[in-house]
């Protein structure tokens, strides 16, 4: 299939798929007049790259961890242990992230009631 259609099945736009095959991580084929051949598998590869760089994975992080996994985006072959800590890593970042943003949340909501409260007494 043409890369208009790829677009549409994957979910990704066409310059995603440009995008993802200059970094290597998909390689369509290729009909005789050049134009890009998006197979299922290609498909359902982009939508493995897209789940991953959903989650936050950096391009990178998704390049090395990409050759690992099968189908169902379980692992099928072992990865080293420095990929595994680089990922961890990750992973405890996003989570200060969250209780960094949760803290904040925390108190633009204590702001909202104290001035939901201030202007229900000067109302009445």
């Amino acid at each position: 299939m043409r890369i208009g259609q790829a677009s549409r099945l994957s979910g990704a736009s066409v310059r995603a798929l440009r995008h993802y095959e200059d970094e290597g991580l998909i390689a369509p084929g290729r009909h005789h007049n050049g134009y890009r051949d998006y197979c299922d598998f290609t498909i359902a590869r982009v939508r493995r790259v897209r789940s991953l760089l959903d989650v936050g994975l950096p391009l990178r992080l998704v390049r090395e961890v990409l050759p690992h996994l099968g189908d169902e985006g379980t692992p099928i072959t072992s990865v080293c242990d420095e990929f595994l800590d680089e990922v961890e890593r990750y992973r405890d970042n996003v989570a200060a992230r969250i209780s960094d943003l949760t803290a904040q949340q925390d108190t633009l909501d204590a702001y909202l009631r104290a001035a939901r409260d201030s202007h229900g007494r000067s109302r009445g």
